[in-house]
Formats: structure tokens, C-alpha cells, sequence
């Protein structure tokens, strides 16, 4: 099959870099799911776009944040609910499946990674398709709360709204007055979604899960993150201190541009699939 030269050079590279390095960390981020139609949360130059994000302790104490949170993301979750993998998301999971690297880690909360195929993906910030209530720990899907959601608030049942990163919306403070939160069914307490809020750690035993992994890895591949939150950029550290070569698929700067072996400025969907075709055909033959 012919190829576009300027994606077949990058995607050579990859390759290249991925059979010298089979038991590869691979880190992924919010660049690998904007072609399922969530946005990402920085431009080309990492800067992050909009309004700051919601931090944990501020959701834990203040009922006004929670509401905010809830009606903003009864809005724009359908949107996270109806994605679906990319062919970035579908050729990384062939490639795991073939043997082309050894963990991957998230930063992503979309559960997209699983959707695709991969197994065994550790997700650093948690999956916004979980809600858990903070009094009795209780666990349910985002999509039952969706329908409490919608039951108590019809009004925005249907509202539209541009969509943001993690199942977020904007909308308006006044559309929020009387928005009504949804509760524990079991002990009546306040819902979190079980992700990591921006202000707060990940949990100690995902972070020593992480860490072991990135010890066992000959190199460390990263997708689609600037890599500005330090709970990513810390595994380019590690790797570097160890001296793991590192690799970038990434549309804009990273925070450890400086470290990289390896820069590629493409879109993780195109060269991904290239990459994986490549090293099956090496494979094969």
C-alpha cells in the first residue's frame, strides 16, 4: 500500500524506536483522544485554554463548586459517553498485543484505551465513567447517575453547550441557581466522579503501580501530552535519571523537549497505525 512520504518517515522512526525498545512505557494524553471529538485541554505552546479547572478540596467543601461541577458535566457527558476509539487508540492497542511495548499509562479519564482493545491500562487520573460517593464509598456507573441527573434537572436535560475536556460543558453560572445534585441512593452523601482533581495526589498504590512499571521499561514512549502536569512529566524524569531513552508524539511542545531522543510532531492517529503496519510486516517477514 503506498503511503504519504512526510507520514511514512516519522512513522519509520517510530517504529524503529519501538523495536529497539520492546518493553517500552508508553504515556498517553488528552492529544491522543481529540480525533474522537473531546478536546484537550492546552494549544501548541502547552498553554492551557479557559477557565482554571476545579480543584479537589474546593469540590469536597463547597456545595456551590459541586453543583457547578454536576450540571456542567450533566451537559457534556454524552458527549464522553458517545466517543469512540480513534485509530490511534485501536493501533496502540496492536501494538500491544504484538509484543511492541510493554505498559501503558494514561493521563486520559475517557476509557477509550480499554474500549480499543488494550488491556492492563493503568489510568493515573482515575475514569470520569465512575462515580463514588464521598460518605459511605459506594461505587456506580456515570451513566445511572446521568439519569438521576436528568430526572431532577429536565431543564437542562437537553441543553447544548460547547464542549470541554473529562465529560465537562460550558455553561452559564445563572443556569445553575436551582440546579439540583444527585446523591448517594444507598446513604443520601455527596457524588464524586472517581478521577483525580486537579489539587490532589493520586492515590499512593496507583503511583507505586506507575512507578514499577516505568522501572521494568527500556524506554519511554509519550502520546499526545505537553506533559506541563507534573504527575506525566515525573516518568520523563525517571527515565532520564536512569538514562531510558525518550520518545514524543506530540503537536507542540512538550515540557521535556530537552530530554527527548526522539520528537515527532504529528497527529497520534495518522502515524500510530503507520507505525503498527510497519512492525507487523517486519514481523511477518
Amino acid at each position: 500500500m503506498a503511503h504519504d512520504p512526510t507520514h511514512l518517515e516519522p512513522a519509520l522512526a517510530l517504529a524503529n524506536f519501538l523495536q529497539r525498545h520492546p518493553r517500552a512505557l508508553v504515556l498517553t494524553g488528552a492529544g491522543l483522544s481529540t480525533a474522537s471529538g473531546i478536546p484537550d485541554y492546552r494549544d501548541r505552546d502547552g498553554t492551557r485554554r479557559g477557565r482554571e479547572p476545579i480543584q479537589g478540596p474546593e469540590f469536597r467543601r463547597s456545595q456551590q463548586i459541586q453543583r457547578r461541577y454536576w450540571a456542567r458535566s450533566m451537559v457534556g457527558y454524552p458527549i464522553m459517553a458517545g466517543a469512540a476509539p480513534n485509530a490511534g487508540h485501536r493501533a496502540l492497542a496492536a501494538l500491544g498485543r504484538h509484543g511492541h511495548f510493554a505498559h501503558l499509562l494514561t493521563q486520559n479519564v475517557d476509557g477509550l484505551h480499554q474500549a480499543a482493545g488494550s488491556p492492563n491500562v493503568l489510568e493515573l487520573h482515575g475514569n470520569v465513567h465512575g462515580v463514588v460517593c464521598m460518605h459511605c464509598k459506594e461505587r456506580f456507573s456515570r451513566a445511572f447517575i446521568q439519569t438521576l441527573l436528568e430526572q431532577a434537572n429536565p431543564e437542562l436535560a437537553n441543553a447544548l453547550a460547547v464542549p470541554l475536556p473529562d465529560g465537562d460543558a460550558a455553561i452559564e453560572p445563572d443556569a445553575l441557581q436551582d440546579f439540583h445534585l444527585p446523591t448517594c441512593i444507598q446513604c443520601g452523601g455527596a457524588l464524586t466522579p472517581d478521577v483525580v482533581f486537579f489539587g490532589d495526589g493520586i492515590p499512593p498504590a496507583r503511583t507505586a503501580d506507575a512507578l514499577a512499571r516505568m522501572e521494568d521499561a527500556d524506554g519511554l514512549l509519550v502520546v499526545g501530552s505537553s506533559l506541563m502536569v507534573y504527575s506525566g512529566f515525573r516518568f520523563c524524569r525517571l527515565a532520564a535519571e536512569k538514562g531510558k531513552p525518550i520518545a514524543a508524539v506530540n503537536l507542540g511542545r512538550t515540557r521535556a523537549d530537552e530530554m527527548l531522543a526522539l520528537k515527532l510532531e504529528e497527529s497520534a492517529e495518522r502515524v500510530l497505525p503507520l507505525a503498527a503496519e510497519l512492525l507487523q510486516a517486519q514481523a511477518v517477514t
